[in-house]
């Protein structure tokens, strides 16, 4: 096996479409835990159910990283690894990998491995992800593609619109006053990941309406020129079409995937919440 692409369970894919030839895409997963149940997030959770248990948990959750132990596992079998984490800031994901590549590089010193910090989470993960696979495709070397990958990524964004914050309430990550303004008078939450990969908020529309008008007039303002997009959601694929529909307006030949949100998304984007990642410049 001459290439593989390993992410943890902050990319939404399950699974990618025309993979490069002798390439293996590995996905390792995160576990949320609610009310003392534990969700492992493979491509079999039950998010519908494991959302439901959220929402009905008067206590905090909270979600735990990959062991190095199964990066390290992750990535046996390839001469070339390209290992992509949710943002530091938010997991120890990165941690865990960056412990699993110096024992693994211990072990196989001929080996490749680009450990990449996505700053960020779900579309920008997925977008960053599909250029990983495009340049193995093209027959990149291992050097050449760490160069490109890198300088794509400092050319892409996310974007976010939650229209549920119980979770960042129970964990204290917002206070309740905010929690319940969302809640009673219909506020959406629209903001991106920072350069330093925290999120940040940047308006609260009240709508939906006026959220994708926000969400828009936020990717031109950050220096959207048309480029690809990969929009993931939780239930909520009117208003993907909805961005979709208004942004081509402005540029009408423009390349969207829409992707539904992995067990550690939906954790964080909530019901009816969205995690757009966007090409810039």
């Amino acid at each position: 096996m001459a290439w593989k692409i390993v992410v943890d369970s902050g990319c939404d894919f399950r699974q990618l479409v025309d993979i490069a030839p002798d390439t293996e895409f590995i996905r390792v997963p995160l576990t949320i835990t609610i009310g003392g149940e534990e969700f492992v997030d493979t491509p079999s959770l039950d998010i519908p159910s494991m959302m439901a248990k959220m929402y009905s948990e008067k206590s905090a959750s909270s979600s735990a990283c990959p062991s190095p132990e199964a990066y390290y596992q992750a990535f046996e079998g390839a001469d070339n690894i390209v290992a992509m984490t949710i943002t530091g800031t938010l997991s120890g994901s990165q941690n865990s990998a960056r412990i699993a590549r110096e024992m693994f590089l211990e072990d196989h010193p001929q080996a490749n491995i680009l450990l990449i910090d996505s700053l960020s989470a779900g579309g920008e993960m997925d977008l960053i992800t599909l250029e990983i696979n495009r340049l193995i495709a093209e027959g990149n070397s291992f050097q050449d593609l760490s160069e490109k990958v890198t300088a794509y990524r400092a050319k892409t964004k996310l974007l976010f619109i939650l229209a549920k914050v119980d979770n960042l309430v129970k964990n204290g990550r917002l206070s309740k006053l905010v929690g319940a303004v969302v809640g009673l008078l219909n506020i959406r939450m629209v903001g991106e990941a920072s350069a330093e990969g925290k999120l940040e908020l940047l308006q609260k529309p009240r709508g939906q309406k006026k959220a994708v008008q926000s969400g828009i007039h936020e990717m031109l303002k950050a220096g959207y020129k048309g480029g690809k997009i990969v929009i993931t959601h939780l239930n909520n694929e009117k208003i993907c079409h909805q961005l979709i529909d208004g942004l081509k307006e402005h540029f009408p030949n423009l390349v969207a995937t829409i992707v539904p949100t992995s067990g550690l998304c939906s954790y964080y984007a909530e019901e009816g919440g969205i995690l757009m990642g966007y090409e810039v410049g």
